[in-house]
């Protein structure tokens, strides 16, 4: 009976121990991921709230130094080289610290590999990139400091700082024409009609060399011709419109309405009827 006894007790001791409360964080960790063209961006951070304080020009100093949130500092992650205001950021991690004031921010991205900590001076051998950026004022507040990608592109997009009252917006590009430019030429030595189409779409889209997208999207469109697709046939007439060539243009907007209402798909029936009106063709 003795030996129970104590075997309960130390099991009652252990737990008492190892028993932990578990409570909210006052700032929660966030971690958001998003493609910009071909280049992954990564942001860590945590988030403050508001809670019935004044945030900037007082909880968060102007013309100080700031962790840009709470607890460790806000990281971004970029998967390929970037670039912010002319400057350069080779693939990799930063930590982002600002300088907020009245009308502008400052904006810095820094690499010294530290985790946590704010620096009371900035070292300039880290400093990989800094821009200023002006605040805008919101309509409304927001409690929770909140980072965002935004305003997405192809080739560029915005980093997002948004809290109680102010918002400020850092543009960035990443080297996606390049990349695909390069990916192009390398398929293009074999290419197949898929290959062809989606170079085609890109050199449309970013406003490439027209004519060299017509003679991809006609090759797409030929290699293809035993099954044809309404959505590649979409893309031919909207190219060969660009292109200038209208009669083409309509012949093959005809032939993806065709197939479009075979498969029953409205969207694009819709499309290329505005089409077909547009250039006149009904």
């Amino acid at each position: 009976m003795k030996k129970i006894i104590f075997l309960f007790m130390a099991c009652a001791t252990l737990f008492a121990v190892n028993a932990q409360v578990q409570t909210p964080a006052p700032s929660p960790f966030s971690k958001l991921e998003q493609k910009v063209g071909l280049t992954d961006v990564t942001l860590e951070y945590s988030r403050p709230g508001v809670k019935g304080r004044t945030v900037f020009g007082d909880l968060v100093p102007f013309g100080k130094i700031w962790r840009t949130g709470a607890n460790a500092r806000t990281k971004i992650i970029f998967s390929t080289d970037a670039t912010i205001d002319g400057q350069t950021l080779e693939a990799g991690s930063y930590s982002i610290f600002t300088i907020p004031n009245a009308e502008s921010w400052e904006v810095i991205f820094y690499n010294d590999g530290k985790e946590f900590g704010t620096p009371t001076d900035l070292d300039a051998q880290y400093v990989a990139a800094r821009t200023t950026v002006k605040t805008y004022p919101l309509p409304f507040s927001v409690e929770t400091f909140t980072l965002d990608i935004n305003n997405i592109m192809n080739s560029s997009a915005t980093i997002d700082f948004i809290w109680e009252k102010t918002y400020v917006a850092v543009p960035f590009t990443v080297p996606t024409d390049a990349a695909v430019t390069a990916s192009i030429k390398n398929v293009m030595s074999g290419p197949g009609p898929n290959d062809y189409f989606q170079a085609a779409v890109y050199y449309l889209q970013e406003g490439k060399d027209i004519q060299q997208a017509k003679t991809w999207i006609d090759k797409a469109v030929e290699m293809s011709k035993d099954n044809p697709r309404f959505w590649v046939l979409r893309q031919q007439s909207l190219i060969h419109a660009k292109a200038g060539s209208k009669a083409s243009a309509i012949a093959a907007a005809k032939a993806s309405l065709k197939y479009a209402e075979e498969a029953g798909n409205d969207d694009y029936i819709k499309m290329n009827k505005e089409s077909l009106k547009e250039w006149g063709a009904i």
